[in-house]
């Protein structure tokens, strides 16, 4: 029985990757970086920063990814005033698993400061049981940020599950013994994503409940 559900944000939960795309380009061109296109830039959403950035720009120094951590965050700032929204049915599952008694926690490409930022702004401060960022340990696909959440409840691998949009996601849960889902909707493929045997790889954020019902 799945007790613990880990779910990635970006792409999964919230519908914000042509904004990081956005903010990635505008980054890329004020620091004298070519900007990449839209899609390679929502390709590494879900990456911490270094390697996200290593990848967009292969070669980049350390002083370019300081300055285009500065010049991104400052620009998502700009363009998140008004917080990019939850996928269609969002809200009203994770409420639903969470009245079910299931804990819920975040496993993120985001620093610390922009998932708590998202989560005053949403009024969810107080609303998932535990969270992870990039900037606070281990980015995807290293297993750490699950090993830590499941150390955090005394859950065991197999008592969790991960939800993700990526290859990251999914890799990191195979990296860490857990068993996954896969939103389809998000950054890459349902047919890369179904290269990691997730238990399923769904097209809407509702199917998730029945889904989890349907496996446990």
């Amino acid at each position: 029985m799945a007790k613990l559900l880990i779910f990635d944000w970006d792409g999964t939960l919230c519908d914000s990757l042509s904004r990081i795309a956005l903010c990635i380009r505008c980054a890329a061109e004020e620091i004298g970086l070519p900007p990449p296109p839209e899609h390679e830039a929502r390709e590494i959403v879900g990456l911490g920063l270094v390697d996200a950035l290593e990848r967009l720009f292969p070669g980049i120094h350390m002083d370019q990814i300081l300055a285009m951590r500065d010049s991104y965050s400052r620009h998502f700032v700009q363009h998140d005033t008004d917080p990019s929204p939850f996928f269609e049915g969002v809200q009203e599952t994770l409420e639903a698993l969470k009245d079910e008694g299931y804990l819920l926690t975040v496993a993120t490409g985001k620093s610390r400061r922009g998932l708590n930022r998202v989560f005053e702004a949403r009024k969810l401060n107080n609303f998932f049981h535990g969270s992870r960022c990039a900037d606070e340990t281990a980015g995807k696909p290293n297993p750490l940020m699950i090993h830590e959440l499941l150390d955090d409840f005394g859950v065991s691998a197999k008592d969790a599950l991960m939800i993700g949009d990526t290859e990251f996601d999914m890799e990191m849960a195979v990296n860490a013994g857990t068993p996954r889902i896969a939103v389809s909707y998000g950054a890459h493929s349902a047919d890369r994503l179904k290269k990691y045997q997730p238990l399923a790889c769904i097209d809407d954020f509702l199917e998730i409940k029945n889904i989890i019902k349907t496996i446990y």
